[in-house]
């Protein structure tokens, strides 16, 4: 399963380890991802989602049901 964020799409990027001395190497830089529970008081149920650490701070400061309606908005959930 990768690594994705399911409301906002947020993936792993990729970029450069720079040493002191200038020398690039490959890295990449993961997803802070968690698996949470949110209870949507509309359906009167609980959803277990796979989101970023930033997307919770969104969720607590414009509410589950804001967000849910704008991922759908954008196509990340049907």
């Amino acid at each position: 399963m990768s690594r994705v964020c399911d409301l906002t799409g947020k993936r792993a990027m990729v970029g450069n380890n720079v040493s002191h001395a200038m020398n690039k190497t490959k890295r990449k830089f993961s997803v802070n991802l968690l698996k949470k529970r949110f209870y949507l008081p509309e359906e009167d149920r609980w959803i277990t989602l796979r989101v970023a650490a930033s997307t919770i701070k969104t969720i607590n400061k414009n509410g589950i049901a804001a967000v849910l309606k704008k991922a759908q908005s954008q196509g990340f959930i049907k």
